[in-house]
Parts: structure tokens; sequence; C-alpha cells
């Protein structure tokens, strides 16, 4: 079993920045891939960023390139978005993921959920204009 916890969400103007946190426990949580993901009302959760086991590949999605970076400490067994020129469209609950491997081969695999199994409760980001 592995529990995930975001936190570092909120309410900020657009132009502005967040950085979110995601601390992981049990299993051997720092082996594995992790990912953001995100969903916005009424939409489809949507993948945001990913990140291998040791940091040496990420994957972006269109969207947030250029203005997120994910990142982990592997010795606090902690993920990081750090979120950049915070647009409305940004708003949404974002979701942090343990990937079933420790590598990502290509953002298509990046992106699909199902190679995620277990996830956060999530963080409310808002993007005000």
């Amino acid at each position: 079993q592995v529990q995930l916890v975001e936190s570092g969400g909120g309410l900020v103007q657009a132009g502005g920045s967040l950085r979110l946190s995601c601390a992981a426990s049990g299993r051997t949580s720092n082996t594995y891939a992790m990912g953001w993901f995100r969903q916005a009302p009424g939409k489809e959760r949507e993948f945001v960023a990913a990140i291998s086991w040791s940091g040496g590949s990420t994957y972006y999605a269109d969207s947030v390139k250029g203005r997120f970076t994910i990142s982990r400490d592997n010795a606090k067994n902690t993920v990081y978005l750090q979120m950049n020129s915070l647009k409305p469209e940004d708003t949404a609950v974002y979701y942090c993921a343990s990937n079933r491997y420790r590598y990502i081969a290509t953002i298509q695999d990046a992106a699909r959920t199902y190679h995620y199994d277990y996830w956060g409760q999530g963080t409310q980001v808002t993007v005000s204009s």
C-alpha cells in the first residue's frame, strides 16, 4: 500500500506561482515513477506531468510545458510540482499518483491513468483572472 498526501494548493492571481507537494509513504514509494494529474469541474482528469523514479526523465502536457516543473526528493519521499505563470485555465483539483513502474518510456505511457495504482486525495488550485 502507498499513501499519497498532496498539499500546497490555494488561490492565486493569474501570473502567480504555487508549489504543490506530494508526500508518499508505504511500499518503497521512492522507487516508482510518479505523476501529477488535474481535473477541472465538468471535465475529465488530465495528465499534467510525470517523473521517473530517479528523476532523470520528466514528461509534461503541452498545456503546461515551460511553466510547470516536476521534481522529486527521494530522501524525503516527496514529489513536487512547481507551477509558474499560472492561468485561470489551470484551475482544477490536482492529484499526485504513483506509477506501477520505475521508468516511463513515452509521454503516452506517462499519461495512461491505468499505469498509476495509487492516488492522493487531491488539492484545489484556483487561479483568478
